[in-house]
């Protein structure tokens, strides 16, 4: 009795899920904008109109993973080889407590299949985001299983942060005792700061120049948490809102050569830029709901830019003051076109590798100069 209402349980969270996040991808959360977010899509749509339009080739990597499909592709990176790493929700086990549809995909500078990273990792349950740091570790941020992990370059686990909820008191909790806990996006205004390093649904990571570690932590959580580069807590920043310091699903964060950390406030339609301290710099609020975020290397004049990806196709380039430089893209199918732009890895100010979660694919974008 108690596995069948579990699997109700889980249908009804699955059904719900995907029915607000429809919406929230059109609309922004709840049941359609306010007077004032309908305002704000108003400015946004006219600062649109008065900025360039960036041309752009899209190739589709054709990647194979050895007895596996590609999934929904969460999480792409690139480390110093040229060698790409997809994480992706795949295999048919179920998202979390247990189950596991997350997979971690190295692919050569040819897009050929090289291996698979922490194949039956405790730590993977539902895929989030990978990162690859400058000394080529590898960093996987897994949504389900609550854990940030750390493989070195030869694949194997040195750091583990986080802690995955285990089954028995997830039963225990909600079916025997029936508790309820305000979680997610419908808690109340002020909640999710969290606590040290316990997460709540993280969604990615970023490092600054000194291997300071910065979580951004997330759906049920709220917040930035801050680690030493030894893995040890500092502190955090946020809670449940739309004033400044405050998240609204921090879906996204990267970082740039002078260790500047820029979180994707997803649900409150801005990026939020914070020093190595986490203290506030800046607010950009020029581009619609951030997803994916990544900056470009510097390039020969030493500048660096500020992509950011929207779930209905768009990718904005922005300087990193915060101008709005200008944008591509279009919601769909085809190549070329992005749905749900989920991460992305800044190559180069011209070459962008998109993964999609609804598209189950990889892209290479290749941005031209204005005619």
């Amino acid at each position: 009795m108690k596995k069948f209402a579990l699997a109700l349980l889980m249908a009804a969270g699955a059904a719900a899920y995907a029915q607000r996040t429809a919406v929230e991808a059109q609309q922004g959360p709840g049941r359609g904008p306010s007077p004032e977010q309908q305002a704000a899509l108003q400015a946004q749509a006219e600062l649109e109109k008065n900025t360039p339009q960036i041309p752009y080739d899209a190739t589709e990597l054709p990647l194979m993973p050895t007895g596996n499909t590609i999934g929904e592709t969460e999480g792409v990176a690139i480390n110093s080889k040229k060698h790409l790493f997809v994480f992706s929700r795949t295999g048919n086990a179920g998202p979390a407590r247990g189950a596991q549809a997350a997979h971690l995909f190295e692919f050569d500078e040819k897009n050929a299949y090289v291996k698979e990273w922490g194949q039956n990792a405790y730590g993977f349950s539902f895929a989030h985001a990978v990162r690859v740091d400058k000394d080529d570790n590898v960093w996987v941020v897994d949504e389900g299983a609550n854990m940030v992990m750390k493989f070195n370059p030869q694949g194997r686990v040195t750091m583990v942060l986080g802690r995955k909820d285990e089954a028995i008191d997830y039963l225990e909790e909600f079916l025997e005792d029936g508790a309820h806990t305000e979680r997610g996006r419908n808690a109340r205004p002020g909640a999710g700061a969290g606590r040290g390093g316990t997460f709540g649904r993280p969604t990615d990571v970023a490092f600054d120049t000194q291997g300071n570690i910065f979580v951004a932590d997330g759906y049920d959580n709220s917040r930035v948490a801050e680690f030493t580069k030894d893995g040890d807590f500092v502190k955090s920043i946020g809670s449940r809102g739309t004033a400044p310091d405050q998240f609204n699903t921090p879906h996204a964060i990267t970082y740039d050569k002078n260790g500047l950390i820029y979180v994707a406030d997803r649900g409150n339609n801005r990026i939020q830029v914070y020093d190595p301290d986490l203290n506030r710099k800046a607010i950009f609020s020029n581009v619609r709901a951030p997803w994916a975020v990544c900056v470009t290397p510097p390039n020969a004049q030493g500048e660096q830019f500020l992509y950011s990806a929207d779930a209905g196709g768009k990718i904005y380039k922005l300087s990193l003051d915060g101008k709005l430089l200008g944008w591509f893209g279009t919601l769909g199918k085809k190549v070329g076109q992005f749905y749900w732009v989920h991460q992305m890895h800044c190559v180069s100010e011209n070459e962008i590798i998109t993964g999609e979660a609804q598209n189950w694919r990889v892209q290479r974008i290749v941005l031209k100069p204005a005619k």
